[in-house]
């Protein structure tokens, strides 16, 4: 990753960069990550505005921890040269990541580091701290993913557009991210998220689920966010407040399993040092650990302590 430091992103709140409205309500928000638009969110007749809106958001701050990015324009378009050049030139000190929507190659991710690393070298910023993540919306970009997630060591992330990548393959649905009608069996996104979090996790990156569209269905949120929360997946989009909370709760671990990780980790250390006979595995409670155990709890320790979440249970070492 750009950044060694672990970015949480269980919820990742879309803002319009044209909005000031939007900006100040969402530094009075929770979310782990929020993205300034210039995208889809920004007219194109609005978008020099919301360049300059969002080079004087980031540089006035007040987001908290929350990781700041922004999503710039496509490199089909316009504007994309622009959209890096100045908000990385006017405010790459206070930017965490860039977006880079559609992305369909390698190139377009080479491109993108290429020209932000010159930016960087000539503002004087350090090279290679500002990290990008990448979205793919269509079929091409699907099948390109392995490649295009190892193009970058700025990579951190992999996010799932499921709108435009519903129109790319001509689902035949209009509720972005529900099964579309007549697909009575199975998931019909299953191969598509299978697929970014293989390759997410190939390459030691996140991976995030696209928007729920349906703002005020919350239990529909629900249902949505848990299947990829099932999957592995890291996180999902905010499109509106009310759905950071629940965003947050579905993909952070639930605390039995949060303390259970955590004791599985000090256990097995014990267990394999001196003090505990140097074993490679061992009995907790009913449980034999093993290595393979570690694994697993290494990832829903790292997922509840980036959650800012502590233990209730705390196990010791036998007398």
């Amino acid at each position: 990753m750009a950044n060694a430091a672990y970015r949480p992103r269980r919820s990742t709140l879309a803002v319009p960069g044209s909005s000031q409205k939007f900006i100040d309500k969402a530094r009075t928000l929770n979310p782990d990550a929020l993205f300034l638009d210039l995208e889809d969110a920004c007219a194109p007749a609005a978008k020099a505005d919301g360049r300059v809106n969002i080079v004087k958001a980031l540089n006035e701050g007040g987001f908290g921890d929350t990781t700041r990015v922004v999503r710039i324009n496509d490199w089909t378009t316009e504007w994309t040269y622009r959209d890096v050049v100045d908000v990385v030139s006017g405010a790459g000190a206070n930017l965490d990541c860039l977006m880079l929507p559609k992305t369909q190659s390698v190139a377009q991710v080479q491109a993108l580091d290429m020209l932000v690393t010159q930016i960087e070298k000539a503002e004087g910023l350090e090279v290679g701290r500002i990290g990008f993540e990448i979205q793919i919306e269509n079929a091409r970009g699907l099948l390109a993913v392995n490649e295009i997630a190892a193009a970058s060591p700025r990579n951190e992330t992999l996010i799932f557009g499921p709108a435009d990548f519903m129109a790319s393959i001509q689902m035949k649905s209009l509720v972005v991210g529900e099964q579309p009608d007549g697909y009575d069996t199975g998931d019909a996104y299953h191969h598509i998220l299978m697929s970014l979090l293989m390759a997410a996790r190939a390459n030691d990156l996140q991976v995030i689920d696209g928007p729920y569209l349906a703002i005020k269905d919350l239990d529909g949120l629900r249902r949505v966010a848990g299947r990829s929360a099932a999957l592995g997946f890291d996180g999902k989009w905010a499109l509106h407040p009310t759905q950071i909370d629940i965003v947050n709760d579905i993909f952070s671990p639930r605390q039995a399993d949060y303390d259970h990780a955590e004791n599985i980790l000090d256990a097995y250390d014990w267990c394999t040092s001196a003090a505990g006979g140097a074993r490679g595995a061992a009995m907790l409670g009913d449980e034999m650990i093993d290595e393979a155990s570690c694994k697993m709890a290494l990832v829903v320790s790292a997922k509840g302590r980036a959650a800012g979440m502590s233990r209730t249970d705390v196990w010791t070492p036998p007398q």
